[in-house]
């Protein structure tokens, strides 16, 4: 008799699958807590114009946002004109003054005298509409307004 036996296979050991779950739960949170969900789809052409003193807001939170521009190559149905989009829908000018009252009633009362408007406006836009949204925020009385650009020169578009 031997001292030494051979092996019968060279099979290898099963991998312990153990961990797994954690693993996977690990990275489900991850991705939860590092996907940013897109709030609004454009429906309008927003290429912003450029600025070179701009100020980054502090709290997007109580930020709302109306969107002005010809709409995008999905929608030229609606025409060729500059339209208001207001969250994921065109809207008229008159509208303006129920989405500034929807917005301030989801927010928090001691919340309310802090909310900005963020205009986010097309370079090509006409001014007349950006009058227009101005003249019905000053009839809600929606007194701070943010004109969102991007960074740069002006002298360089």
């Amino acid at each position: 008799m031997s001292k030494f036996k051979k092996k019968k296979g060279g099979d290898l050991p099963a991998i312990s699958t153990a961990s797994l779950p954690d693993i996977v739960f690990m990275l489900l949170f991850f991705f939860m807590v590092a996907t940013v969900m897109r709030q609004n789809t454009l429906k309008i052409e927003n290429n912003l114009p450029f600025a070179d003193q701009v100020e980054k807001l502090d709290k997007k939170d109580l930020v709302m946002y109306i969107y002005a521009g010809k709409p995008s190559a999905n929608y030229k149905q609606y025409g060729s004109q500059a339209r208001i989009q207001l969250n994921d829908d065109f809207a008229s000018v008159s509208e303006i003054a129920s989405f500034i009252a929807a917005e301030r009633a989801s927010k928090r009362e001691e919340l309310v005298p802090f909310l900005t408007t963020a205009l986010k406006v097309d370079g090509e836009t006409n001014m007349g509409i950006v009058g227009d949204i101005k003249q019905e925020l000053r009839k809600v009385n929606a007194l701070k307004i943010n004109y969102t650009t991007k960074k740069g020169s002006v002298l360089n578009q």
